[in-house]
Protein backbone atom coordinates (compact mmCIF):
# COMPACT_ATOMS: atom_id res chain seq x y z
CA UNK A 1 0.00 0.00 0.00
CA UNK A 2 1.29 3.30 -1.08
CA UNK A 3 -0.04 6.47 1.14
CA UNK A 4 0.58 10.03 1.23
CA UNK A 5 1.85 12.02 4.09
CA UNK A 6 1.08 16.17 4.21
CA UNK A 7 3.46 18.45 5.83
CA UNK A 8 1.36 21.82 5.92
CA UNK A 9 -1.18 24.50 6.76
CA UNK A 10 -4.35 23.82 5.15
CA UNK A 11 -6.44 23.63 1.54
CA UNK A 12 -4.15 24.63 -1.20
CA UNK A 13 -5.13 27.94 -3.22
CA UNK A 14 -3.41 28.33 -6.85
CA UNK A 15 -1.68 31.50 -7.37
CA UNK A 16 -0.57 33.35 -10.67
CA UNK A 17 3.06 32.89 -11.33
CA UNK A 18 3.80 35.70 -12.97
CA UNK A 19 3.13 39.44 -13.38
CA UNK A 20 4.23 40.73 -16.61
CA UNK A 21 7.94 42.55 -15.85
CA UNK A 22 8.04 41.47 -12.58
CA UNK A 23 10.81 39.43 -10.80
CA UNK A 24 8.68 36.82 -8.84
CA UNK A 25 11.19 35.38 -6.06
CA UNK A 26 10.84 31.93 -5.30
CA UNK A 27 9.60 32.22 -1.32
CA UNK A 28 6.98 34.29 -3.62
CA UNK A 29 6.65 31.29 -6.13
CA UNK A 30 6.24 28.86 -4.01
CA UNK A 31 3.65 30.96 -1.38
CA UNK A 32 0.28 29.19 -1.77
CA UNK A 33 1.59 26.10 -3.50
CA UNK A 34 1.57 22.65 -2.93
CA UNK A 35 4.50 20.45 -3.57
CA UNK A 36 4.48 16.59 -4.09
CA UNK A 37 7.85 14.77 -3.34
CA UNK A 38 8.69 10.98 -4.06
CA UNK A 39 11.51 9.75 -2.30
CA UNK A 40 11.06 12.63 0.41
CA UNK A 41 12.70 10.46 3.18
CA UNK A 42 16.01 9.55 1.40
CA UNK A 43 19.25 11.82 2.24
CA UNK A 44 18.75 14.40 -0.28
CA UNK A 45 14.81 14.18 0.43
CA UNK A 46 15.36 15.05 3.87
CA UNK A 47 17.20 18.53 2.99
CA UNK A 48 14.83 19.36 0.61
CA UNK A 49 11.62 18.91 1.96
CA UNK A 50 13.72 20.92 4.88
CA UNK A 51 15.00 23.87 3.02
CA UNK A 52 11.01 24.06 1.36
CA UNK A 53 9.55 24.69 4.96
CA UNK A 54 12.58 27.11 6.30
CA UNK A 55 13.23 28.93 3.27
CA UNK A 56 9.02 29.09 1.41
CA UNK A 57 7.18 30.11 4.86
CA UNK A 58 4.13 30.33 3.06
CA UNK A 59 4.27 27.06 0.72
CA UNK A 60 0.48 25.37 1.52
CA UNK A 61 1.69 21.20 1.74
CA UNK A 62 4.19 19.44 1.09
CA UNK A 63 2.85 15.36 0.09
CA UNK A 64 5.50 12.97 0.46
CA UNK A 65 5.07 9.44 -0.92
CA UNK A 66 5.55 6.93 1.72
CA UNK A 67 5.60 3.30 1.42
CA UNK A 68 5.27 1.06 5.07
CA UNK A 69 8.56 -0.46 6.07
CA UNK A 70 9.73 -2.84 8.75
CA UNK A 71 6.52 -2.90 10.35
CA UNK A 72 6.00 0.68 10.20
CA UNK A 73 3.16 2.66 8.87
CA UNK A 74 3.17 5.81 7.15
CA UNK A 75 2.02 7.76 9.74
CA UNK A 76 4.59 6.35 12.08
CA UNK A 77 7.04 6.72 9.56
CA UNK A 78 6.29 10.26 8.97
CA UNK A 79 6.62 10.97 12.43
CA UNK A 80 10.15 9.50 12.44
CA UNK A 81 11.05 11.28 9.61
CA UNK A 82 10.33 14.51 11.06
CA UNK A 83 11.95 14.09 14.41
CA UNK A 84 15.62 13.83 12.69
CA UNK A 85 17.37 16.13 14.01
CA UNK A 86 17.56 17.52 10.48
CA UNK A 87 14.45 19.74 11.55
CA UNK A 88 15.74 21.03 14.91
CA UNK A 89 15.41 24.79 13.21
CA UNK A 90 12.05 24.03 11.89
CA UNK A 91 11.07 22.55 15.45
CA UNK A 92 12.09 25.74 17.50
CA UNK A 93 10.51 28.26 15.08
CA UNK A 94 7.97 27.17 13.40
CA UNK A 95 6.68 24.04 14.84
CA UNK A 96 3.07 24.26 13.66
CA UNK A 97 4.87 23.34 10.35
CA UNK A 98 5.67 20.49 11.41
CA UNK A 99 2.66 19.46 13.80
CA UNK A 100 0.04 19.57 10.91
CA UNK A 101 0.46 15.99 9.27
CA UNK A 102 -2.32 13.70 7.92
CA UNK A 103 -2.62 11.38 5.36
CA UNK A 104 -5.40 11.68 3.12
CA UNK A 105 -7.87 8.79 1.76
CA UNK A 106 -8.19 10.20 -1.95
CA UNK A 107 -4.45 10.63 -2.38
CA UNK A 108 -4.76 10.45 -6.53
CA UNK A 109 -7.80 12.82 -6.47
CA UNK A 110 -5.94 15.60 -3.84
CA UNK A 111 -2.93 15.49 -5.73
CA UNK A 112 -4.75 16.15 -8.87
CA UNK A 113 -6.56 18.93 -7.69
CA UNK A 114 -3.74 20.62 -5.37
CA UNK A 115 -0.12 19.87 -6.62
CA UNK A 116 1.71 22.59 -8.91
CA UNK A 117 5.22 21.36 -8.72
CA UNK A 118 6.48 17.53 -8.25
CA UNK A 119 9.94 16.71 -7.37
CA UNK A 120 10.43 13.02 -8.08
CA UNK A 121 13.63 11.23 -6.82
CA UNK A 122 12.46 7.99 -6.06
CA UNK A 123 15.15 5.57 -6.62
CA UNK A 124 16.91 2.50 -5.79
CA UNK A 125 20.67 3.76 -5.79
CA UNK A 126 22.05 -0.06 -5.11
CA UNK A 127 24.30 -0.27 -7.71
CA UNK A 128 24.51 -3.89 -8.14
CA UNK A 129 20.96 -3.83 -7.76
CA UNK A 130 19.18 -6.63 -10.13
CA UNK A 131 18.09 -5.54 -13.45
CA UNK A 132 14.75 -6.57 -12.50
CA UNK A 133 14.04 -4.58 -9.77
CA UNK A 134 15.45 -1.55 -10.95
CA UNK A 135 13.90 -1.45 -13.97
CA UNK A 136 10.54 -1.82 -12.28
CA UNK A 137 12.02 1.41 -9.46
CA UNK A 138 13.53 3.77 -11.76
CA UNK A 139 11.46 3.12 -14.97
CA UNK A 140 8.16 2.22 -14.10
CA UNK A 141 8.22 3.89 -11.16
CA UNK A 142 8.93 7.26 -12.82
CA UNK A 143 6.62 6.10 -15.82
CA UNK A 144 3.44 5.59 -13.42
CA UNK A 145 4.31 9.17 -11.94
CA UNK A 146 4.15 11.16 -15.72
CA UNK A 147 0.52 9.05 -15.78
CA UNK A 148 -0.45 10.79 -12.73
CA UNK A 149 1.33 14.16 -13.64
CA UNK A 150 -0.80 14.50 -16.61
CA UNK A 151 -3.83 14.35 -14.62
CA UNK A 152 -2.52 17.64 -12.66
CA UNK A 153 -4.44 20.06 -13.45
CA UNK A 154 -2.21 23.10 -12.06
CA UNK A 155 0.96 21.36 -13.28
CA UNK A 156 3.61 23.93 -13.37
CA UNK A 157 6.93 22.04 -13.16
CA UNK A 158 8.33 18.18 -12.48
CA UNK A 159 11.70 17.99 -11.34
CA UNK A 160 13.08 14.17 -12.41
CA UNK A 161 16.43 13.66 -10.25
CA UNK A 162 18.53 11.54 -12.96
CA UNK A 163 22.70 11.18 -12.34
CA UNK A 164 25.17 12.43 -14.10
CA UNK A 165 27.00 9.25 -14.24
CA UNK A 166 23.95 7.79 -16.34
CA UNK A 167 25.98 8.30 -19.45
CA UNK A 168 28.98 7.27 -17.97
CA UNK A 169 30.33 5.14 -21.02
CA UNK A 170 31.43 8.54 -22.65
CA UNK A 171 34.21 10.55 -21.49
CA UNK A 172 32.81 13.88 -22.17
CA UNK A 173 28.92 14.09 -20.77
CA UNK A 174 27.14 17.08 -21.84
CA UNK A 175 23.45 18.53 -20.64
CA UNK A 176 21.58 16.54 -23.26
CA UNK A 177 19.38 13.22 -23.18
CA UNK A 178 21.69 10.89 -24.78
CA UNK A 179 20.01 7.94 -27.00
CA UNK A 180 20.54 4.81 -25.03
CA UNK A 181 21.51 1.34 -26.97
CA UNK A 182 18.00 0.19 -26.18
CA UNK A 183 14.87 1.37 -26.98
CA UNK A 184 12.96 1.73 -23.09
CA UNK A 185 10.30 -0.18 -23.59
CA UNK A 186 12.40 -3.00 -25.07
CA UNK A 187 14.27 -3.31 -21.62
CA UNK A 188 10.60 -2.96 -19.84
CA UNK A 189 9.12 -5.86 -21.40
CA UNK A 190 12.04 -8.12 -21.13
CA UNK A 191 12.01 -7.19 -17.40
CA UNK A 192 8.11 -8.38 -17.56
CA UNK A 193 8.39 -11.35 -19.60
CA UNK A 194 12.23 -13.20 -19.18
CA UNK A 195 12.75 -15.69 -16.28
CA UNK A 196 14.78 -13.94 -13.46
CA UNK A 197 17.55 -16.39 -14.14
CA UNK A 198 18.05 -15.83 -17.89
CA UNK A 199 17.64 -11.87 -17.04
CA UNK A 200 20.42 -12.09 -14.73
CA UNK A 201 22.71 -13.92 -17.34
CA UNK A 202 21.88 -11.24 -19.95
CA UNK A 203 22.56 -8.35 -17.90
CA UNK A 204 26.37 -8.04 -18.22
CA UNK A 205 25.60 -7.94 -22.34
CA UNK A 206 22.48 -5.64 -21.54
CA UNK A 207 24.05 -2.69 -19.26
CA UNK A 208 27.35 -3.22 -22.14
CA UNK A 209 30.08 -0.48 -20.89
CA UNK A 210 28.10 0.98 -17.65
CA UNK A 211 29.36 -0.22 -14.94
CA UNK A 212 25.72 -1.38 -13.33
CA UNK A 213 22.16 -1.67 -13.08
CA UNK A 214 21.65 1.63 -11.47
CA UNK A 215 23.88 3.85 -14.48
CA UNK A 216 21.72 1.95 -17.12
CA UNK A 217 18.15 2.22 -15.69
CA UNK A 218 18.71 6.19 -15.12
CA UNK A 219 19.57 6.35 -18.88
CA UNK A 220 16.77 4.98 -20.00
CA UNK A 221 14.62 6.87 -17.48
CA UNK A 222 15.68 10.16 -18.83
CA UNK A 223 15.04 8.97 -22.61
CA UNK A 224 11.69 7.47 -21.87
CA UNK A 225 10.97 10.68 -20.06
CA UNK A 226 11.91 12.27 -23.13
CA UNK A 227 9.70 10.36 -25.25
CA UNK A 228 6.65 10.04 -23.09
CA UNK A 229 6.34 13.73 -21.12
CA UNK A 230 4.52 15.24 -23.93
CA UNK A 231 3.66 18.52 -22.95
CA UNK A 232 4.39 18.23 -19.28
CA UNK A 233 6.46 20.89 -17.93
CA UNK A 234 9.81 18.61 -17.13
CA UNK A 235 13.43 19.28 -16.24
CA UNK A 236 15.96 16.53 -15.36
CA UNK A 237 18.72 17.46 -12.63
CA UNK A 238 21.91 15.73 -12.48
CA UNK A 239 23.93 15.68 -9.29
CA UNK A 240 27.10 14.17 -9.38
CA UNK A 241 28.27 12.35 -6.12
CA UNK A 242 26.10 13.92 -3.19
CA UNK A 243 27.84 14.70 0.21
CA UNK A 244 27.11 16.16 3.24
CA UNK A 245 25.54 19.89 3.98
CA UNK A 246 28.15 22.21 3.44
CA UNK A 247 26.71 24.96 5.10
CA UNK A 248 22.64 24.68 5.91
CA UNK A 249 20.70 23.30 7.97
CA UNK A 250 23.52 22.19 9.91
CA UNK A 251 27.02 21.81 8.11
CA UNK A 252 27.96 18.16 8.18
CA UNK A 253 25.10 16.46 8.17
CA UNK A 254 24.58 13.44 6.66
CA UNK A 255 22.37 10.21 7.58
CA UNK A 256 23.67 7.52 5.22
CA UNK A 257 26.79 5.35 4.68
CA UNK A 258 26.96 6.22 0.42
CA UNK A 259 30.26 6.66 -1.51
CA UNK A 260 32.99 8.40 -0.37
CA UNK A 261 31.27 8.67 3.07
CA UNK A 262 31.47 4.44 3.64
CA UNK A 263 34.77 4.97 2.38
CA UNK A 264 36.13 7.14 5.14
CA UNK A 265 33.91 5.46 7.93
CA UNK A 266 35.90 2.21 6.67
CA UNK A 267 39.13 3.93 7.22
CA UNK A 268 38.57 5.81 10.18
CA UNK A 269 37.50 2.78 11.73
CA UNK A 270 40.73 1.11 11.17
CA UNK A 271 39.63 -1.79 8.92
CA UNK A 272 40.44 0.00 5.67
CA UNK A 273 44.21 0.75 5.01
CA UNK A 274 44.70 0.54 0.92
CA UNK A 275 42.77 1.69 -1.56
CA UNK A 276 43.06 1.53 -5.15
CA UNK A 277 42.17 4.68 -6.67
CA UNK A 278 43.75 7.62 -9.47
CA UNK A 279 44.88 9.75 -6.88
CA UNK A 280 45.18 13.11 -8.91
CA UNK A 281 41.75 12.11 -10.64
CA UNK A 282 38.76 14.83 -9.92
CA UNK A 283 36.45 13.44 -7.54
CA UNK A 284 33.44 15.56 -8.59
CA UNK A 285 30.63 15.82 -5.48
CA UNK A 286 28.39 18.56 -4.94
CA UNK A 287 27.18 19.24 -1.33
CA UNK A 288 23.68 18.07 -0.29
CA UNK A 289 22.36 21.31 0.30
CA UNK A 290 23.42 22.67 -2.76
CA UNK A 291 22.02 20.02 -4.89
CA UNK A 292 18.68 20.75 -2.80
CA UNK A 293 18.83 24.60 -3.62
CA UNK A 294 19.28 23.86 -7.39
CA UNK A 295 16.32 21.49 -7.91
CA UNK A 296 13.68 24.27 -5.99
CA UNK A 297 15.38 26.97 -8.59
CA UNK A 298 15.10 24.43 -11.57
CA UNK A 299 11.57 24.26 -10.30
CA UNK A 300 11.12 27.87 -10.17
CA UNK A 301 12.33 28.28 -13.29
CA UNK A 302 10.58 25.64 -15.51
CA UNK A 303 7.11 27.30 -14.13
CA UNK A 304 8.20 30.90 -14.91
CA UNK A 305 9.68 30.25 -18.05
CA UNK A 306 7.79 27.76 -19.52
CA UNK A 307 11.13 26.10 -22.03
CA UNK A 308 9.65 24.35 -24.99
CA UNK A 309 12.04 21.45 -24.09
CA UNK A 310 13.23 19.47 -21.19
CA UNK A 311 16.38 21.26 -20.14
CA UNK A 312 19.26 18.81 -18.33
CA UNK A 313 21.12 20.10 -15.59
CA UNK A 314 24.38 18.49 -14.83
CA UNK A 315 24.92 19.88 -11.03
CA UNK A 316 28.50 19.15 -10.81
CA UNK A 317 31.75 21.11 -9.64
CA UNK A 318 34.89 19.41 -11.05
CA UNK A 319 35.18 22.37 -13.98
CA UNK A 320 34.65 25.14 -11.08
CA UNK A 321 35.90 24.13 -7.93
CA UNK A 322 38.33 20.42 -8.42
CA UNK A 323 39.66 18.18 -6.26
CA UNK A 324 41.28 15.45 -6.52
CA UNK A 325 40.28 12.10 -5.02
CA UNK A 326 43.90 11.94 -2.69
CA UNK A 327 43.16 15.76 -1.52
CA UNK A 328 39.34 14.84 -0.39
CA UNK A 329 40.50 11.40 1.27
CA UNK A 330 43.12 12.46 3.10
CA UNK A 331 41.99 16.42 4.22
CA UNK A 332 38.91 14.07 5.44
CA UNK A 333 40.87 11.63 7.28
CA UNK A 334 43.47 14.15 9.05
CA UNK A 335 39.97 15.74 10.79
CA UNK A 336 38.60 12.03 11.55
CA UNK A 337 41.59 11.06 13.19
CA UNK A 338 41.00 14.75 15.20
CA UNK A 339 37.62 13.82 15.47
CA UNK A 340 37.79 9.54 16.04
CA UNK A 341 35.23 7.24 16.28
CA UNK A 342 34.53 4.89 19.23
CA UNK A 343 35.74 1.68 18.99
CA UNK A 344 38.67 2.39 16.41
CA UNK A 345 40.18 -0.78 15.77
CA UNK A 346 43.55 0.64 14.52
CA UNK A 347 44.92 3.55 14.19
CA UNK A 348 43.09 4.98 10.98
CA UNK A 349 45.57 5.44 7.71
CA UNK A 350 44.74 5.23 3.77
CA UNK A 351 47.69 3.92 1.29
CA UNK A 352 46.31 5.27 -2.28
CA UNK A 353 47.55 3.45 -5.01
CA UNK A 354 46.60 2.59 -8.80
CA UNK A 355 48.88 -0.55 -8.91
CA UNK A 356 46.62 -3.79 -9.09
CA UNK A 357 49.25 -6.10 -8.13
CA UNK A 358 50.42 -4.07 -5.11
CA UNK A 359 46.94 -3.00 -3.71
CA UNK A 360 45.95 -7.18 -3.77
CA UNK A 361 48.98 -7.96 -2.08
CA UNK A 362 48.69 -5.25 0.65
CA UNK A 363 45.25 -6.15 0.48
CA UNK A 364 46.03 -9.90 2.06
CA UNK A 365 48.54 -8.50 4.57
CA UNK A 366 47.07 -5.78 5.88
CA UNK A 367 42.74 -6.52 5.81
CA UNK A 368 42.29 -10.27 5.63
CA UNK A 369 45.55 -11.64 7.62
CA UNK A 370 44.68 -9.15 10.90
CA UNK A 371 41.36 -10.17 10.15
CA UNK A 372 41.69 -14.08 10.28
CA UNK A 373 44.06 -13.11 13.53
CA UNK A 374 41.92 -11.28 15.59
CA UNK A 375 38.95 -13.89 14.61
CA UNK A 376 40.93 -16.81 15.33
CA UNK A 377 41.35 -14.54 19.30
CA UNK A 378 37.58 -14.33 19.08
CA UNK A 379 37.10 -18.24 18.59
CA UNK A 380 39.82 -18.73 21.12
CA UNK A 381 37.85 -17.11 23.70
CA UNK A 382 34.00 -18.13 22.59
CA UNK A 383 33.35 -14.41 20.74
CA UNK A 384 31.59 -14.18 17.83
CA UNK A 385 33.93 -13.89 14.53
CA UNK A 386 32.91 -10.89 12.57
CA UNK A 387 36.43 -9.50 11.25
CA UNK A 388 36.34 -11.92 8.10
CA UNK A 389 33.03 -11.27 6.90
CA UNK A 390 33.10 -7.11 7.71
CA UNK A 391 36.62 -7.49 5.09
CA UNK A 392 34.40 -9.74 2.96
CA UNK A 393 31.76 -6.56 2.86
CA UNK A 394 34.33 -3.80 2.58
CA UNK A 395 36.00 -5.66 -0.52
CA UNK A 396 32.95 -5.90 -2.32
CA UNK A 397 31.48 -2.21 -1.69
CA UNK A 398 35.52 -1.06 -3.16
CA UNK A 399 34.47 -3.47 -6.02
CA UNK A 400 31.28 -2.22 -6.75
CA UNK A 401 33.25 1.76 -6.32
CA UNK A 402 35.98 1.17 -8.19
CA UNK A 403 35.00 2.37 -11.22
CA UNK A 404 34.02 5.63 -10.03
CA UNK A 405 37.18 6.15 -8.41
CA UNK A 406 39.35 4.89 -11.56
CA UNK A 407 37.80 7.02 -14.09
CA UNK A 408 37.30 10.67 -14.85
CA UNK A 409 34.63 12.30 -17.05
CA UNK A 410 34.24 16.05 -18.19
CA UNK A 411 31.20 17.25 -17.03
CA UNK A 412 29.45 20.64 -19.22
CA UNK A 413 27.57 23.01 -16.67
CA UNK A 414 26.10 25.59 -19.49
CA UNK A 415 22.59 25.04 -18.23
CA UNK A 416 23.48 25.55 -14.50
CA UNK A 417 25.52 28.41 -14.25
CA UNK A 418 22.99 30.44 -16.63
CA UNK A 419 20.55 29.21 -14.19
CA UNK A 420 22.58 31.68 -11.38
CA UNK A 421 21.98 34.72 -13.97
CA UNK A 422 18.29 34.87 -13.89
CA UNK A 423 18.15 34.85 -10.00
CA UNK A 424 17.81 37.80 -7.84
CA UNK A 425 20.69 38.57 -5.31
CA UNK A 426 18.39 38.01 -2.75
CA UNK A 427 17.67 34.47 -4.20
CA UNK A 428 21.18 33.42 -4.99
CA UNK A 429 22.01 34.19 -1.46
CA UNK A 430 19.12 32.07 0.22
CA UNK A 431 18.89 29.29 -2.40
CA UNK A 432 23.19 28.77 -3.09
CA UNK A 433 24.45 26.69 -5.72
CA UNK A 434 27.29 28.30 -7.14
CA UNK A 435 29.86 25.61 -6.34
CA UNK A 436 32.33 28.58 -6.85
CA UNK A 437 31.49 29.70 -3.58
CA UNK A 438 32.69 26.10 -2.20
CA UNK A 439 35.79 26.43 0.02
CA UNK A 440 36.78 22.86 0.78
CA UNK A 441 39.57 23.30 2.87
CA UNK A 442 36.26 24.30 5.69
CA UNK A 443 34.08 21.09 4.34
CA UNK A 444 36.30 18.54 6.10
CA UNK A 445 36.32 19.17 9.56
CA UNK A 446 32.42 19.70 9.54
CA UNK A 447 31.72 16.08 7.24
CA UNK A 448 34.76 14.34 10.41
CA UNK A 449 32.25 15.81 12.97
CA UNK A 450 28.79 15.18 11.01
CA UNK A 451 30.17 11.42 10.24
CA UNK A 452 31.00 10.69 13.82
CA UNK A 453 27.25 12.39 15.59
CA UNK A 454 24.86 11.90 12.37
CA UNK A 455 25.99 8.66 11.04
CA UNK A 456 27.57 6.61 13.61
CA UNK A 457 25.65 8.50 16.49
CA UNK A 458 28.24 8.70 18.68
CA UNK A 459 27.67 11.50 21.98
CA UNK A 460 30.51 14.26 21.50
CA UNK A 461 31.01 13.76 25.49
CA UNK A 462 32.79 10.44 23.99
CA UNK A 463 35.18 12.61 22.26
CA UNK A 464 38.02 12.49 25.13
CA UNK A 465 37.88 8.85 25.60
CA UNK A 466 38.00 8.25 21.93
CA UNK A 467 41.05 10.98 21.37
CA UNK A 468 43.31 8.93 24.41
CA UNK A 469 42.42 5.70 22.79
CA UNK A 470 43.63 7.15 19.20
CA UNK A 471 46.63 8.15 21.24
CA UNK A 472 47.13 4.77 22.46
CA UNK A 473 46.45 3.27 18.76
CA UNK A 474 49.17 5.98 16.94
CA UNK A 475 52.04 4.90 19.61
CA UNK A 476 51.37 1.25 18.89
CA UNK A 477 50.80 1.66 14.96
CA UNK A 478 54.55 4.04 15.15
CA UNK A 479 55.87 0.67 17.30
CA UNK A 480 54.66 -1.86 14.69
CA UNK A 481 56.49 0.00 11.86
CA UNK A 482 59.36 0.51 13.64
CA UNK A 483 59.56 -3.65 14.54
CA UNK A 484 58.37 -4.60 10.74
CA UNK A 485 61.29 -2.20 9.93
CA UNK A 486 63.64 -3.54 12.38
CA UNK A 487 63.06 -7.40 11.11
CA UNK A 488 62.92 -6.62 7.53
CA UNK A 489 66.62 -4.53 8.02
CA UNK A 490 68.05 -7.71 10.22
CA UNK A 491 66.50 -9.85 8.21
CA UNK A 492 68.40 -8.15 4.64
CA UNK A 493 71.60 -8.22 6.93
CA UNK A 494 71.91 -11.80 7.59
CA UNK A 495 71.03 -12.95 4.00
CA UNK A 496 73.82 -10.90 2.88
CA UNK A 497 76.68 -12.21 5.25
CA UNK A 498 75.32 -15.85 4.85
CA UNK A 499 75.91 -15.20 1.10
CA UNK A 500 79.20 -12.91 1.64
CA UNK A 501 80.30 -16.32 3.92
CA UNK A 502 78.68 -18.78 0.82
CA UNK A 503 80.62 -17.20 -1.98
CA UNK A 504 84.05 -16.84 0.18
Amino acid sequence: MVSLAKVGQGQSMQTTDRVEGTYISIPQFYASRSVFITGGTGFMGKILVEKLLRSCPEIENIYLLMRPKRGQDVSSRLNDLLNSNIYDTIRREKLDDLKKLGISESDQELLCRNVSVVYHLAATIKFDEKLELAAKINMLGTRSLLELCRRMTHLDALVHVSTAFCNCDRSEIQEIVYPPPYDPADIINLVRWLPEDILEKMTPLLIGKRPNTYTFTKALTEQMILKEAGSLPVAIVRPSIVVACYKEPTPGWLDCFSGPTYLLAAIGNGVLRTVMLENDFLCDMVPVDFVSNMMITISWRTATAKPRRIIVYNCVNSNRQPITWSQFVNNSLTHIIRHPLEGVIWYPTAILHTNRLKHTILHYLVHYLPAYVLDLVSWSVGKRQIMVKTQNRLTEAAEIGRYFVTNQWYFTDDNMRELLTFMSSSDRNTFQFDVTQINWNSFYEPFAVGLRTFVFKQNPKSLPNSRKRMTRLYLLHQTSKFLLASCTIISVWRSFVYLRGAFR
